[in-house]
């Protein structure tokens, strides 16, 4: 008896999308502010924030469905500071009040970026470079420069639909 193996890479195209890593100390409110001057899009914070597995981590979001260019610009926090309270026996310190913050990361592979920028489009090579230049010319951008995601080991974290 044949066996038919049928190969779903066929069927399934990967989207093409461009992933920008920002520094900033900004809350992100005013950072999507400052991109929306700069870039002239129109991001708006999302009702509902990204939960992660651990069920402890909420990122925000904010999101731009731009119509006429059929692009949709993501704007996620790459971090999220939980306070806990530690169990009576594994205080420290003698005078401590008993709470640790726990930091959990959207990609574990950039805990030193804040936050990412996801543009869900075929852009060429000149249209990323003018959105990574306008970035960097925010004054409160500390850094921001491309992630390929290909060499994302969790690279799930970014479907936010």
């Amino acid at each position: 008896m044949a066996i038919k193996k049928l190969v779903l890479d066929d069927f399934f195209e990967e989207e093409e999308f461009t992933l920008i890593g920002i520094h900033s100390n900004l809350e992100d409110f005013r950072l999507a502010y400052l991109i929306n001057k700069q870039l002239e899009i129109h991001l708006y914070r999302k009702t509902e924030d990204i939960k992660s597995d651990n069920l402890a981590a909420h990122y925000s979001i904010f999101e731009w469905i731009d119509q006429d260019q059929d692009t949709v610009w993501n704007l996620v926090s790459n971090t999220c500071k939980i306070e806990m309270q530690q169990q009576p026996d594994s205080v420290d310190s003698l005078f401590g009040d008993g709470k640790t913050t726990k930091t959990y990361h959207l990609l574990p592979e950039y805990k030193r970026v804040n936050y990412l920028l996801k543009i869900e489009s075929e852009l060429d090579d000149d249209e990323q470079k003018l959105i990574l230049n306008t970035i960097q010319e925010i004054k409160q951008v500390v850094m921001a420069h491309f992630i390929d995601a290909n060499q994302l080991k969790s690279k799930e974290n970014l479907i936010f639909n």
